[in-house]
């Protein structure tokens, strides 16, 4: 293990080592009771510090890279399993029996699962920006991304970037151009999305390429049947611009026996970004107001 400090902000850096000898880049910060944020993706990297200061006064935050990707390493296997496995891992490795588990996109998709997994080890769900258990939002999230980009003045250069290898300047600009249409302004997207590739990172396609197809092939009747089974407190929380409708979420919201849904005017798939104090508000609300057991 290996452990540094930030001297620009109180946080934490820790490398987790698992069972197989990968090591997992976590950050943590705040006091309180334990949540973990999971990015999106797959195959990206820790973008939620803004998400987690919002609750670092009263929760201690921990966020990771998940393996494959940003500081962690890339061993594989990539598959749910494995990635389940990680982060009961990052649980293990700071001596938690229950923690709040949470994320965004793909990541809520990972928080999920693992709560279905470890029920006992979660207090409660946080579910932003998600995709469901279904996949029928898929051709909404392709046609709206592509008015978004022809809006922009950007499809004709995101075409052709994605259709030809790339440089890794070309690699970072078709991620900026790809991501600036979760927003309802690109303008923001852009200044956001060159904010999170400003690190140096790049996607891992192979990790992204591995986890989505082991995603779609699930079966939505299967994963709501389990769902049903779980008896956690969740919020689920989505953009109502979100190119990703919010329709994706309506068999999750219908399966899990304790869930709220808020929906977010006028933000797209990162709603602190655009519109943070309402956010900070329905986050806060579901952490302080729910059974006392969460605290």
């Amino acid at each position: 293990m290996k452990t540094e400090w930030r001297l620009n902000r109180t946080e934490r850096i820790d490398f987790v080592g698992t069972d197989d000898g990968c090591q997992l880049w976590t950050a943590s910060a705040g006091a309180g009771p334990p949540i973990v944020f999971c990015h999106g993706g797959p195959g990206l990297w820790d973008y939620l510090a803004p998400m987690a200061e919002m609750v670092e006064d009263v929760f201690t935050v921990h966020r990771w890279d998940q393996r494959g990707g940003g500081r962690s390493g890339v061993a594989s296997p990539y598959t749910m399993q494995r990635f389940v496995d990680d982060l009961e891992a990052v649980r293990a490795h700071f001596g938690y029996e229950r923690w709040i588990v949470g994320g965004h996109s793909w990541g809520a998709g990972l928080a999920l699962e693992y709560a279905l997994q470890h029920p006992a080890r979660t207090r409660a769900l946080l579910y932003v920006s998600g995709t469901g258990l279904g996949r029928q939002w898929r051709p909404h999230y392709h046609a709206e991304r592509q008015r978004r980009l022809a809006a922009a003045g950007a499809d004709k250069r995101w075409e052709e970037l994605s259709s030809r290898a790339r440089s890794l300047d070309e690699e970072r600009e078709l991620c900026l151009l790809t991501w600036m249409t979760d927003y309802t302004d690109t303008s923001i997207g852009r200044a956001d999305a060159a904010g999170m590739l400003s690190g140096g990172f790049v996607p891992n396609y192979e990790v992204n390429r591995r986890l989505s197809a082991e995603h779609n092939a699930r079966d939505e009747q299967v994963m709501v049947a389990r769902c049903r089974r779980l008896g956690v407190p969740a919020l689920v929380v989505h953009g109502a611009a979100d190119p990703r409708p919010v329709s994706a979420v309506q068999s999750l919201i219908e399966a899990l026996p304790d869930a709220r849904l808020e929906v977010i005017e006028l933000v797209g798939h990162l709603p602190w970004v655009e519109r943070d104090v309402a956010f900070s508000s329905i986050l806060r609300r579901f952490l302080t107001s729910s059974p006392a057991d969460l605290a």
